[in-house]
């Protein structure tokens, strides 16, 4: 007489050899399986957190303690309470246009320097280009003193005394694009350089200048590199709070951006918490609406940047 518990070991054994027959002997399978297993648990990775800030923006306060996967009650007014009780869409605001500066001069300056770093041969070029790279591993804290001095208007060099821009958005637009530029002109100069020299050339044999073929010829024909340049200034500008922390009171009325619009709701003896996630998520909106329209772009820039023509 057999014995069950062995027969069912058996059995277990035989379907797990069974599974794995299969993996083997039909990689492709395997592979497309493995990918959409990957897939899926990548996307509820990242899109968890924005489900659970929904869900907590929605549940009622009172019972935010029992809050669980799926909301107890739901409570849809808490978005219109955020912008009409509160100065959300000022902070917004103040976050768009600071970002949008920075990105504005962060091209500018970069655009030149990417392309003499691209498309210009001089001496010294390849160990600026290491300098300026390890310049952009400093934390910004270290820049902290120097620049809180600079640009409050108590440094004074000689009869010079720096202008006080404290509560503009000039006094966190420098900092953010002193930041953000290494990276801008890695980007900017890894595009240019892929540029054909003909294309060039034939601007130039047409009368146009150095200037006028950058931004006739070099520019257009880089549009993805500088759009994902772009998208990731402003996103990493649009999130910083540590100098918006320093160079503002914290008044909408006084340039202080998003994440100090959210912090507001938490006060000195409660936490508003279904408010701040109704805030976080308003937030998030422009940016997923900029990431949506230039996607394509996005993504023609991360992979073409690596092609060598």
């Amino acid at each position: 007489m057999s014995n069950p518990v062995t027969t069912d070991a058996a059995e277990k054994r035989g379907i797990v050899r069974q599974v794995v027959d299969f993996l083997v002997s039909e990689p492709a399978d395997t592979y497309r399986l493995l990918f959409y297993v990957g897939l899926v648990g990548f996307i509820s990775i990242t899109l968890f957190p924005f489900y659970w800030l929904f869900i907590l923006a929605v549940t009622p306060r009172g019972q935010l303690r029992n809050m669980g996967l799926v909301p107890e009650g739901f409570n849809p007014s808490v978005f219109l309470t955020v912008l009409q009780e509160y100065p959300l869409h000022h902070y917004i605001f103040n976050s768009i246009v600071i970002a949008g500066i920075t990105v504005v001069i962060c091209l500018v300056i970069g655009s030149l320097a990417g392309y003499a770093f691209g498309r210009v041969e001089f001496r010294g070029k390849g160990p600026l280009m290491l300098l300026l790279l390890l310049i952009s591993y400093f934390p910004g804290i270290t820049y902290l003193i120097p620049l809180f001095e600079m640009l409050s208007g108590t440094l004074t060099i000689g009869v010079f005394v720096t202008p006080d821009l404290y509560n503009t958005p000039w006094s966190m637009a420098f900092p953010f694009t002193m930041l953000s530029l290494p990276l801008t002109i890695f980007i900017l100069t890894t595009f240019y350089s892929q540029i054909p020299d003909g294309l060039e050339d034939a601007a130039r044999v047409e009368g146009t200048t150095r200037l006028g073929a950058l931004f006739r010829v070099i520019i257009p024909l880089s549009a993805p590199g500088v759009a994902t340049a772009a998208i990731i200034v402003f996103i990493g500008v649009y999130r910083e709070f540590f100098f918006s922390f320093m160079m503002t009171d914290g008044q909408p009325d006084n340039w202080a951006v998003l994440v100090y619009g959210i912090l507001n709701f938490q006060q000195q003896h409660t936490e508003l918490w279904n408010l701040m996630a109704a805030a976080s998520l308003i937030g998030i909106l422009p940016v997923a609406l900029l990431v949506i329209l230039a996607q394509k772009h996005i993504v023609r820039g991360l992979t073409s940047g690596g092609l060598k023509e």
